[in-house]
């Protein structure tokens, strides 16, 4: 097994939420349960999860992002100059049995963008503290993710009126947080960017040319945006990203291989790692790995957290074969397509088929590279 992220068994980092935890949240919204109540039921659930991850061998471990509501937006709301907004941000998702929408409140940036605390640090640092055999693993959105989800029009024009203004403030609060999560030992960091999946499918592409973005060149754009946040980072900080197609409540947004930005992606992207969606047709064929250069790695997100069914282990070793085609074995992880909870509602699976399906990746891990 390998010594450093991304690990041959590997996950990508949100987990379903225990019952206790989502009523406790419900009652603290409600103003019937207090912050430090709320903040004590966080903690035993996040040693729970912890210590259910390094029972069934893996080498990673999150909190499971069990103190958010979404991956994302919650690292959003807490940079400088960015507020939330009365409108409301609509993503529509479909799923074998029909569609539905996912709502969060609209951002503004309506200030200069600037990094005012360190996001997350309270929640790495206690779970670092609760890890015993496994390296803790931080993950947060990508800095692409603050254009994607609100577009230029979410841009004060009086604030920045050169959007490279906007761009170069946003990658300098990008780069101090990851300088101060060195400082507080994070060595394995995850940037979550589904706007690089995204941007695969044609119909993605046409909303953002729609919203006034240069669409066909936007994956180099944020590709670029990435190095210059991670040009000055931690040595000793491992940096993968993870890429999908949305994952909410057991459903999706886009579909489309990873064709249109893998050239870019692969090659020029300064990551150690790339966590790739590829539990179904939906993801492409394997074929976009011929650009993935020698040293980097590929986790490929073969097991499926969308449905409890178990995946068949001669499937995944078969699959992992095909993968091998078009790079190397060495280079090759394994890991569920995406988070088992994107956000505080969970997918359409059980505790119990949740940890069937960290364990089966992690036996599948050991029968394929020992």
């Amino acid at each position: 097994m390998l010594d450093q992220p991304p690990f041959r068994a590997d996950h990508v980092g949100s987990l379903l939420r225990p019952k206790n935890l989502l009523q406790a949240r419900e009652e603290h919204a409600a103003g019937r349960l207090g912050a430090d109540e709320l903040r004590a039921i966080e903690d035993n659930a996040v040693r729970d999860v912890v210590a259910m991850q390094e029972s069934v061998g893996l080498q990673s471990a999150t909190d499971g992002e069990f103190r958010r509501t979404s991956w994302h937006m919650d690292f959003i709301y807490s940079l400088g100059g960015i507020s939330r907004t009365d409108e409301k941000i609509t993503v529509h998702f479909e799923n074998e049995a029909g569609n539905l929408d996912f709502e969060s409140a609209a951002l503004k940036v309506h200030d200069r963008v600037r990094l005012e605390k360190t996001i997350f640090a309270d929640a790495f640092s206690f779970l670092k503290h609760q890890v015993t055999t496994a390296t803790p693993k931080l993950t947060i959105p990508s800095p692409s993710m603050v254009h994607y989800r609100g577009g230029p029009a979410a841009i004060d024009r009086s604030v920045y009126p050169d959007i490279e203004m906007f761009w170069a403030d946003l990658i300098a609060a990008y780069a101090e947080e990851v300088r101060r999560l060195g400082e507080l030992g994070v060595t394995y960091l995850q940037l979550d960017d589904t706007s690089l999946a995204y941007l695969n499918d044609p119909r993605q592409r046409e909303m953002m040319t729609a919203q006034g973005a240069d669409a066909e060149h936007l994956h180099e754009r944020y590709i670029r945006n990435i190095n210059a946040v991670l040009e000055h980072k931690p040595a000793d900080m491992r940096v993968t990203t993870h890429m999908c197609r949305g994952n909410y409540r057991s459903s999706w947004t886009a579909s489309g291989g990873y064709d249109f930005v893998a050239e870019a992606l692969f090659g020029q992207l300064g990551v150690d790692g790339f966590f790739l969606e590829y539990d179904d047709p939906r993801s492409g064929d394997f074929s976009p790995l011929r650009f993935v250069p020698p040293g980097k790695m590929v986790v490929l997100g073969l097991v499926t957290t969308k449905r409890g069914a178990l995946e068949s282990k001669d499937d995944l070793k078969r699959r992992i074969d095909e993968a091998s085609r078009y790079v190397p074995l060495e280079q090759i992880c394994l890991s569920p397509q995406c988070g088992f909870s994107s956000t505080v509602e969970g997918n359409a699976l059980t505790y119990d088929e949740e940890v069937a399906k960290l364990q089966l990746v992690v036996e599948t891990a050991q029968d394929v590279w020992g």
